[in-house]
């Protein structure tokens, strides 16, 4: 009797559409898949992964233009907010019959509002993998910044300037012969291993930046540092609304929340993994923006990896700096087939909901697969600049992702689980959100105009 009800809860899970890569893709029986269930490491590490993938290289960016306490306490207080947001989920999700994002809104909210999710997950996971392309063409063939200064690539620093280590051509060799065997990969749990390689790849990249910025001070060759914004020379109040949503991408892991619980062996570890991956990254975000503002000052660019380029005077040096781009550009590598991965079971899910699950559609998995790969490419190569993602993702799906449906969902409280605490929590989450990124959106669409 406990079988049977074991493999219905099985079979239950499976036929919740967000999550048709999730089991039977991987040509495996429900139990199975059940049996060996995802181990709590790699949760933490795929969640680590989601978090901490393009958005570092601007956390030391964002520190020019807040300044170094405002800037921490920043960080500090949008990963309360996470982790806020994320139990709020994770309690609808135990309470409620859906085991997906887009099903548990629309427990809540009708149709409607399952298609709004399932369109802000699209649009963000989209994006996030559209700035790992613009990065690794960065690090490999460098880049032009608005001032004409040019800032040469790995590629070319070794071999100089040719047509074949050019960006269209370097990224599309990535794309076919490392990235495309990656998002063909069915399972999140078959990325444990690379995911926690691309955190050990971060750590490594934040450990050298570190030891780089401390040897510069010792050196005398350190930038000043500003605890607090320059109003006077250099940065507006409007400067200061235009950072945050770029430390509210850094933090989104919300898309990524139902697919990693529904492979744990045991769902009600995602608490515990969540925070844990919270301190984690908030820990990797204080080091790399306080070493490297230290480290670049006020040159440091929107993609922090173009700035080492520069000449180290040293041979050492120069391999250092080489280190730490290709590093995170393997990072990133790797993290990119955990976004695809939500991003392209949203997708089915909102073009294709009557039919069967995509694991038994091999030419359809292919095809959604080939056609989100292609199209990441094509911008990437047409838009090279990380910030203005970074702004209109921090400023609109991810904000309404992380905290307002999260927000909504209690205030509406449809299974009756919602405490008063719980509700003055959701408003001010709620209103925080929505005045902070009103600014951001007003001031980028304000600047652009001006420009």
């Amino acid at each position: 009797m406990m079988k049977k009800q074991q493999n219905n809860d099985e079979a239950g899970v499976v036929t919740q559409p967000l999550l048709h890569d999730f089991k039977s893709l991987e040509g495996q029986s429900p139990s199975s898949s059940s049996i060996q269930g995802a181990s709590f490491s790699g949760a933490v590490f795929n969640i680590s992964t989601t978090m901490i993938g393009a958005g570092i290289m601007s956390i030391p960016a964002t520190m020019k233009v807040l300044g170094i306490i405002p800037g921490f306490i920043a960080i500090l207080f949008v990963a309360i907010l996470t982790e806020v947001t994320v139990e709020f989920l994770l309690r609808y999700t135990n309470s409620g019959k859906s085991e997906t994002y887009a099903g548990m809104v629309g427990e809540s909210f009708g149709p409607l509002g399952s298609i709004a999710v399932q369109i802000c997950v699209i649009i963000t996971n989209l994006g996030c993998l559209i700035i790992y392309l613009i990065i690794i063409g960065d690090v490999l063939c460098g880049s032009t910044q608005s001032g004409g200064t040019l800032h040469l690539g790995i590629l070319q620093e070794w071999f100089g300037i040719h047509w074949w280590n050019s960006r269209p051509f370097a990224l599309l060799f990535v794309a076919i012969f490392v990235m495309l065997p990656l998002v063909l990969l069915r399972r999140v749990d078959s990325l444990r291993h690379t995911s926690a390689i691309s955190i050990l790849l971060a750590v490594v990249f934040v450990a050298i930046s570190s030891a780089m910025a401390i040897y510069a001070l010792c050196k005398g060759k350190a930038h000043k540092l500003r605890l607090f914004p320059d109003f006077g020379n250099q940065v507006s109040i409007s400067d200061l609304f235009t950072s945050i949503p770029v430390i509210v991408t850094s933090f989104g892991f919300h898309v990524n929340v139902h697919p990693i619980r529904a492979e744990l062996g045991e769902p009600s570890d995602m608490r515990l993994a969540s925070r844990i991956s919270l301190l984690i990254c908030v820990a990797i975000y204080f080091s790399i923006g306080f070493f490297g503002y230290l480290l670049f000052g006020d040159s440091i660019m929107s993609d922090m990896l173009v700035n080492f380029d520069q000449n180290s005077g040293s041979t050492f040096g120069q391999i250092l700096n080489v280190i730490v781009r290709s590093s995170y550009a393997i990072h990133l590598l790797l993290v990119f087939p955990v976004m695809n991965f939500s991003l392209r079971a949203n997708i089915d899910e909102l073009l294709f909901p009557n039919k069967p699950v995509l694991a038994e559609s091999t030419s359809r998995f292919l095809i959604l697969t080939c056609v989100l790969l292609s199209f990441s490419y094509f911008v990437a190569i047409v838009i090279p600049n990380i910030w203005y993602f970074f702004q209109f993702m921090g400023s609109t799906t991810v904000v309404c992702l992380s905290f307002i449906f999260p927000g909504a969902l209690i205030l509406r409280d449809g299974h009756g689980i919602s405490t008063t605490k719980d509700k003055i929590i959701a408003v001010v989450v709620i209103v925080l959100a929505v005045v902070t990124s009103s600014l951001a959106i007003s001031t980028s669409l304000y600047t652009s105009s001006q420009s």
